[in-house]
């Protein structure tokens, strides 16, 4: 494919063993430092990203169109992870995060394949795309509205954001609609390279106003307080043990002098 001919593996730059020494060994490292410096429930969500992307979700591309639905759970991971790093749970609130992730790699992806369908198929990849046309833009149309749902009701109805996130994000997610209609009606080179296009500026723009509008903590409950602020505290206290001892030691020969 012209798309990944020029990849380092792909033109021999590197052996098949060297690629899975180094993908081994940064692997085991960051999982491992996930488990150490985080907590074991993060570096398992770490560990499931390795073994459903090269073993499951790279394999199926050859075998089933519904690899870009397992793709995208590898894609929608990560947000949770970093959730999980801070309060050490998965709640309600985090696979909403991780769920923006997973529909938003439908438009991107079908858009960035349509215009690849005749690559795909004589390297012998089963991409919904190519097998079923009119399920690649219906699937795009209705996760763009999920996208709308998510981030204009579902977010601050979990107190995930404010609801300023949900008036500030309506006229990007309404484009992104629009221009996932125009795909599906419309579906040629055009139209999926403006979804495309649109769709790596749609996420990062989303996401920091998430980032603006997010919900105070400090207006949460009790009930939600994080591990990580509980792992502060801890260090905290660890840290202050020694100073309260020598204050101690400190009052004794004071008075012992007194």
């Amino acid at each position: 494919m012209n798309r990944t001919k020029d990849r380092v593996l792909v033109r021999g730059n590197l052996t098949p063993l060297h690629a899975f020494s180094f993908a081994s060994v940064t692997g085991i490292v960051g999982v491992s430092t996930l488990y150490i410096y985080a907590n074991p429930l993060t570096a398992f969500l770490g560990a499931s990203t390795l073994v459903l992307y090269t073993l499951i979700y790279t394999p199926m591309k050859r075998l089933s169109p519904l690899n870009t639905w397992v793709g995208s759970i590898v894609g929608a991971i990560p947000p949770l992870m970093g959730w999980t790093a801070m309060t050490g749970q998965v709640d309600f609130s985090s696979l909403l995060l991780a769920g923006i992730l997973y529909s938003w790699q439908f438009p991107h992806f079908h858009a960035l394949s349509w215009n690849l369908r005749a690559e795909y198929s004589r390297a012998g990849y089963r991409m919904i795309a190519v097998l079923n046309p009119r399920v690649c833009t219906s699937s795009t149309l209705y996760h763009t509205l999920g996208l709308t749902a998510i981030c204009s009701f579902l977010a601050p109805i979990l107190e995930l954001t404010t609801w300023s996130f949900a008036i500030d994000s309506l006229p990007f997610n309404l484009y992104f609609v629009y221009l996932a209609y125009k795909f599906k009606v419309n579906s040629d080179a055009q139209s999926s390279r403006k979804l495309f296009r649109y769709s790596l500026l749609y996420l990062p723009f989303v996401m920091l106003l998430m980032l603006i509008t997010k919900y105070p903590i400090d207006q949460h409950s009790l009930a939600k307080d994080t591990s990580l602020l509980k792992l502060l505290e801890t260090r905290l206290e660890h840290l202050n043990r020694p100073i309260k001892k020598v204050n101690k030691n400190q009052d004794l020969n004071k008075s012992t002098f007194d």
